[in-house]
C-alpha cells in the first residue's frame, strides 16, 4: 500500500495528490471529528470538514476517469429533534455545534456538487452517515470509551458528562463493512449515483451511557465512574437512526451484539494495557483476528 499524509484544506495539493494518483475508489473520511474540540477550534473545524469536501469534490468535478466516491458525514448532520423513530434519510439536516454544522454543510454542499456536476460524470458519489463507532485503536480525545478505559488502566473512576444520552452505538467495523458494500453497489449501479445511505444499529443497540458502562462492567469488573456535567457543552440526549434503506438496498445490517462489539473492544485495549504488546506485536495479531472474526461473521 502507498501511503501519504497530507492536510486535506490544500487544495493544490490534494488535488495534485489525486491527479497523480488517479484512484479507482476514495473514501472520503478526513475531518475535525470531535465535539468538544469544534468549540475550541471551530474556523479549524469548519475549514477540515466543509471546505475540506469541497476540495475533494472540486478535484473530481473534471476528473474524466471512471471513479467510485463514498463521502462519510454523520449521523449529527441531521436537525436534532430528538425523535424515537429514528432519523431516515430524507430528514432535514441542521447541525447546531460547530462539528454538527459543518458536516451537514458538507452533506449539502456534497448533494449540491453531485446534483449540478457529478449527473453524466464517469465520477459516482453517494453520502455515507454512520452512526456512533467505537473499536480497539480509537485514541482521540474527549471519546467516551476511550477516556473510560485511559481512566481505568490507572485505577481512576472516568467521568461522565451524560450519562443519561442514547446512541446508536456500533463496532467501527460495521460501519466499514457499509461503507465497502455501497462502494462496491454504486461501481456496479449508476442508479446509486448521489444516493444516501445510513448506517446504524437496530433498535435493540440503542442504549444509554450509563446502561454502556453497566454492561462493561460485567466483564471489567474493577471500574468505576463519576457524573460530571459540563453546562458548556450542548449535546444530543436521544440520536436514532433509520437503515432500513441500507439494508433494503444494500444487503448490510449489524451482525455483532452489543455484548460481542464490547467484548471485541475490552479485549483490545487490556491487551493492548497489559501485555508487552508493542514489542511482540501482539496487538496487530489481535486486530487481525478480530477482523477475521467480523468476517466470518458477515459470510454466515
Amino acid at each position: 500500500i502507498t501511503s501519504s499524509t497530507l492536510d486535506i484544506k490544500n487544495f493544490k495539493k490534494l488535488q495534485k495528490k489525486i491527479l497523480t494518483f488517479k484512484p479507482d475508489y476514495i473514501f472520503h473520511l478526513a475531518a475535525q471529528a470531535l465535539v468538544k474540540k469544534s468549540y475550541n477550534r471551530p474556523l479549524l473545524t469548519w475549514e477540515s470538514n466543509t471546505l475540506g469536501t469541497i476540495n475533494l469534490l472540486e478535484t473530481l468535478r473534471n476528473y474524466k476517469k471512471k471513479c467510485t466516491v463514498i463521502i462519510i458525514t454523520s449521523d449529527k448532520a441531521y436537525k436534532n429533534l430528538e425523535i424515537k423513530r429514528g432519523y431516515n434519510e430524507n430528514d432535514i439536516l441542521a447541525g447546531t455545534d460547530p462539528y454538527s454544522a459543518s458536516k451537514s454543510c458538507a452533506d449539502i454542499a456534497t448533494q449540491s456538487y453531485i446534483e449540478c456536476f457529478f449527473k453524466y460524470s464517469p465520477v459516482r458519489i453517494a453520502i455515507a452517515r454512520a452512526g456512533n463507532v467505537i473499536g480497539g485503536g480509537d485514541w482521540s480525545k474527549d471519546r467516551f470509551i476511550v477516556d473510560c478505559f485511559k481512566s481505568w488502566v490507572k485505577n481512576k473512576p472516568v467521568l461522565i458528562r451524560s450519562p443519561n444520552a442514547t446512541r446508536p452505538w456500533q463496532h467501527v467495523l460495521e460501519a466499514l463493512n457499509g461503507y465497502l458494500k455501497l462502494a462496491i453497489k454504486l461501481n456496479n449501479n449508476k442508479k446509486l449515483n448521489g444516493q444516501i445511505f445510513n448506517f446504524g444499529p437496530d433498535k435493540k443497540n440503542n442504549y444509554k451511557v450509563i446502561d454502556i458502562l453497566k454492561l462493561i462492567k460485567k466483564h471489567w469488573k474493577d471500574i468505576s465512574w463519576k457524573i460530571k456535567k459540563d453546562n458548556k457543552l450542548k449535546e444530543t440526549i436521544l440520536l436514532k437512526l433509520n437503515s432500513s434503506k441500507a439494508k433494503k438496498n444494500l444487503g448490510w445490517r449489524n451482525v455483532l451484539t452489543i455484548n460481542q462489539t464490547l467484548e471485541l473492544i475490552i479485549d483490545w485495549y487490556k491487551n493492548y494495557y497489559f501485555t508487552n504488546s508493542k514489542a511482540n506485536n501482539s496487538i496487530i495479531n489481535l486486530t487481525n483476528k478480530q477482523i477475521e472474526f467480523y468476517q466470518r461473521k458477515i459470510i454466515k
